[in-house]
């Protein structure tokens, strides 16, 4: 499972949060936005074809952040910030 699917199918089993994902495509960071199974770039486009892939799989997840449903931008409710890479997949890897 890729780590983008990872992430949908956490955000599937817990759909009270929204999960704002701090990512590394080479030399460009990019915030990808990911509620209810659903993957949305924040920074870039996002190709409304679910067989294409929103992240090129030289990606590499930097931070998570959790934060509380509804997502209003201006006014967000964090949970936890910052969590890193590796701390996250270890708590996804229960969510199939």
């Amino acid at each position: 499972m890729s780590p983008l699917a990872l992430l949908e199918a956490y955000s599937r089993a817990h759909p009270q949060e929204v999960l704002l994902v701090a990512v590394q495509v080479g030399e460009q960071e990019q915030v990808v936005l990911i509620f209810k199974g659903v993957s949305s770039s924040l920074t870039g486009a996002t190709v409304l074809d679910a067989d294409v892939p929103l992240l090129p799989e030289e990606a590499v997840i930097v931070t998570v952040d959790r934060l509380g449903s509804p997502y209003n931008p201006s006014a967000p409710v964090y949970l936890e910030r910052g969590i890193p890479w590796e701390d996250f997949q270890r708590r996804c890897l229960g969510v199939s």
